[in-house]
């Protein structure tokens, strides 16, 4: 019986090109950042963290602390100065890209009809940002904190893993205490959403185009909208087996 049900962000409940955003975003972060050091190095500095953040699995250390421990080895700068820095960044200038993202109509739909059948609601995505920008894009979708009840919202503060590492996923299930089978992984991205979940024990269901061919033998529920999932739902659907 499924307990939880684990939601990707961008490409699932937000519509967000990764390339697009991220292009939007760099550009925007590096320009901000010009008072501490040139945009290239910059970019370089902030890739080469991003990356250690996602490699590590170090249960004792946050993805957070990764980030900026390395970040303040790079580069020479102060780690509290910078991120009381940037966390302006992310409370003004960012919110300049929700023009790059596409709200979609039934994510609050869907969302809502999971609380009212008191499932445990987790934002599962991928914790490299800090929460105030993961709570931005929530807002995006029509999904802000201070009106949906979200058992978790993963970010780079709260985790201790990223994907597509199992490991972010067993943290997700021991935080919110719930047997893996009891839990299902709704996102659009096969290896960072569908593989490491499922490679734990969490059933899956996989958003994709209806023409779009799985890369692998990983087995998966699917549909090609978030109205697909909601009408399972809605008519008490239970994915006893992955697959079937």
């Amino acid at each position: 019986m499924i307990q939880a049900i684990l939601f990707d962000l961008d490409d699932t409940l937000l519509g967000n090109n990764v390339d697009k955003f991220l292009s939007g975003y760099f550009s925007l972060l590096s320009e901000y950042a010009t008072r501490y050091m040139p945009r290239e190095q910059f970019i370089v500095d902030l890739m080469t963290c991003t990356q250690a953040v996602i490699q590590s699995n170090d249960p004792t250390v946050t993805n957070r602390e990764v980030f900026w421990q390395l970040f303040a080895q790079r580069t020479g700068l102060d780690s509290e100065e910078m991120e009381a820095f940037f966390d302006q960044f992310y409370r003004n200038h960012f919110l300049q890209l929700e023009s790059r993202t596409v709200k979609r109509p039934f994510a609050a739909k869907l969302v809502q009809h999971c609380l009212d059948k008191n499932l445990d609601v987790v934002i599962a995505t991928n914790p490299l940002f800090p929460l105030v920008a993961i709570e931005a894009r929530l807002a995006w979708a029509g999904l802000p904190v201070t009106e949906y009840d979200f058992t978790l919202v993963t970010a780079y503060e709260n985790m201790h893993a990223a994907k597509p590492s199992p490991a972010y996923y067993s943290e997700i299930l021991e935080k919110i205490d719930c047997a893996p089978e009891n839990a299902l992984m709704v996102g659009d991205d096969w290896e960072n959403d569908i593989v490491p979940a499922q490679s734990v024990g969490i059933h899956t269901y996989w958003l994709a185009p209806a023409d779009a061919v799985t890369p692998d033998k990983t087995p998966s529920h699917r549909g090609s909208s978030l109205q697909d999932l909601y009408v399972l739902l809605a008519a008490g659907w239970q994915p006893v087996v992955s697959g079937q």
